[in-house]
This record gives structure tokens, C-alpha cells and sequence, in this order.
């Protein structure tokens, strides 16, 4: 009997997101204060060291209880692509409004400092952004939830602090050990979200989160070059074909084939990019008889020739 690779589809996405630090800060807050988050090409994650402070979402459809959510020491936020949110002190601050372009000011200790000067901090946080570089993020995070909140998780905290402490030594290699604890912290955030059952939103952890379909997703990342339809994941899933199918919808977000098609492209493209390898091997890889038929499908998919979008790879 042959035995699979175990194969993480959670660690693969990630991964595959390819996250890069922009920066990581201590911050401290006192009296009223708001600062405004509207980048959404940038992932901006938050642990409270100590005291309390807001999450203020805006956007519209916002559950209320969605809309204010009070942070405590411990407490970990991870916003992958979020529009339209603030964090902000537990007192009212409509009008001591920061924004991204305009960063709080720096104490002599390195701290940034929100709210009036002078008064004693209420608040101590970490926070950060990172960006994805990975050609198909737009796809990837879809498949991720845009918010997750995690409680007194301790890992977390002591993961951002290190990520900081990284940052700002500046030490050889700061820039792969930077990128996987990011890939640790974002996996810890978003198991840490699985394991709470907050994945609320349709979603890979949703699909992660079925029994059933886990076995399912396991195997097509697996085995993604094998002749997979709706017929065989079912099978792999214990479920009937239209039941699975029914179910792969809800809880993803994705039709089966769907999923498989913009997993297999995802593939694709991190091999055209980053591997020396012939077109016919990337077919084989990705489940396609021969480089004519991959080419097509690659081309449908993403709008150019994979040739093409090799060209686009960093000498």
C-alpha cells in the first residue's frame, strides 16, 4: 500500500500567500484616540499587551455586535483584508481621528504614542502589517476570513512580540526568519480561529472545520495532478456526489471544480515564477496531459499565456 504525503492545505495557503513584513510597532494609547485602517492590500494584525481598546468596524451589513469589539490583554485581531475599521480607545473619539498616512509621535524609547501627550498609558499593543506577494492573493484571502479575533491567547502575543523583536534588530537573515514566523503567525491566528469555531464566514477553515470534507481537501492538495471530478472528492469524503457537492459549496465558498482549477493555476503560477522547469513538467504537475492543454487552461484562467507569465519572473 501506498502511502500519501501528509499534506496541510491551512500551511499550503499560506505559504503560498508568500507574506512579507512591512513593520511591526509598539504602541502605547491614553485619553481618546482613533486611528483609521483603509489599506486593504495590507494585512494589519494586533495583540493587547495590556489594558483594553476597540475594534470599530464600518462596513456595511456589519452585524452591531460585529461592529464594536472590545479587546483585552491577551486578546490577538488578525485583519488579512479588511476594509473600512479602526481601533480605537474604549472612550468615545470621533474626533481624535489618525490615519495610516499620518503615524502617531515616537517616544524616545521607540513606543508610538496615541491620544494627548503626557498622560499614563492605558493601553499597550503590537501591531503590524505585511503584505502578500504571492500573484494570486486575491484569490488565496478569499479563501481565508477577513477578520478573526482570537481571546487570551498568549502564543499569539509572544509570536508578534517576536516578529518585533525581529524586526528591529536587523541581524543577518532578518528577512526569511521575518517571513516564516509570519507564516507561523498567521497559521497560529487562523487555527487559533478554527479550533474557537469562529470561522464564520464560507471559507477554507469552514471547509477544514467538516470532517468530512477536510479528508477531501487533503486529498486534492495531495494529489493535485490527479484526475480528479466531483465523482471522486465525493468519494474521498464519504458522501454522496450531490450531497458533497451541495455541501463543498456552502461551507468553501467554491464549487469543487472551482476550488481545484484555481488551486491547480495557484500551483502553476508559483512553478512558472520560481522553478526551473519545462511548461510540459508544470502541466504534468497540475494535472494536464500535455503543455497545449495547459496552456489553454492557464490562458482562460488567468487571462495570458503561462509563457508569458513566466517572463514576469524576477531575474
Amino acid at each position: 500500500m501506498t502511502l500519501l504525503p501528509v499534506i496541510d492545505p491551512l500551511a499550503e495557503v499560506v505559504s503560498l500567500l508568500q507574506p512579507a513584513p512591512r513593520y511591526t510597532k509598539y504602541v502605547q494609547g491614553a485619553g481618546r484616540w482613533r486611528v483609521q485602517r483603509s489599506r486593504p492590500e495590507l494585512a494589519f494584525y494586533c495583540a493587547v499587551l495590556e489594558g483594553s481598546c476597540r475594534l470599530l468596524r464600518d462596513a456595511p451589513g456589519t452585524a452591531s455586535e460585529e461592529a464594536c469589539i472590545v479587546l483585552h490583554a491577551g486578546d490577538f485581531f488578525l485583519a488579512p483584508a479588511l476594509q473600512g475599521f479602526n481601533v480605537a480607545s474604549m472612550e468615545d473619539s470621533e474626533d481624535c481621528v489618525l490615519d495610516e498616512d499620518h503615524p502617531p509621535p515616537r517616544l524616545p524609547d521607540g513606543r508610538y504614542h496615541l491620544g494627548p501627550p503626557g498622560l499614563p498609558p492605558q493601553v499597550q499593543l503590537v501591531v503590524g502589517h505585511c503584505v502578500f506577494e504571492s500573484p494570486d492573493t486575491p484569490l488565496l484571502l478569499s479563501l481565508l476570513p477577513s477578520l478573526v479575533v482570537v481571546r487570551a491567547h498568549a502564543r499569539l502575543a509572544t509570536l508578534v512580540q517576536l516578529v518585533g523583536d525581529e524586526y528591529r534588530a536587523e541581524r543577518p537573515a532578518r528577512d526569511v526568519v521575518l517571513s516564516r514566523l509570519l507564516e507561523v503567525l498567521l497559521i497560529e491566528a487562523l487555527r487559533s480561529s478554527a479550533d474557537t469555531g469562529a470561522a464564520a464566514t464560507p471559507g477554507l477553515l469552514r471547509g477544514l472545520g467538516d470532517v468530512r470534507l477536510a479528508a477531501a481537501l487533503r486529498s486534492i492538495h495531495a494529489r493535485p495532478a490527479e484526475e480528479w471530478d466531483v465523482a471522486r472528492m465525493a468519494r474521498a469524503a464519504a458522501l454522496s456526489r450531490s450531497s458533497f457537492f451541495e455541501r463543498f459549496r456552502r461551507e468553501v465558498g467554491l464549487a469543487p471544480m472551482e476550488y481545484l482549477l484555481a488551486w491547480r493555476m495557484a500551483l502553476a503560477k508559483r512553478l512558472l515564477l520560481h522553478e526551473t522547469v519545462s511548461m510540459a513538467e508544470v502541466a504534468q504537475q497540475v494535472g494536464y496531459s500535455s503543455a497545449s492543454t495547459f496552456s489553454v487552461a492557464f490562458s482562460r484562467h488567468v487571462g495570458i499565456p503561462p509563457s508569458a507569465f513566466a517572463r514576469q519572473a524576477p531575474a
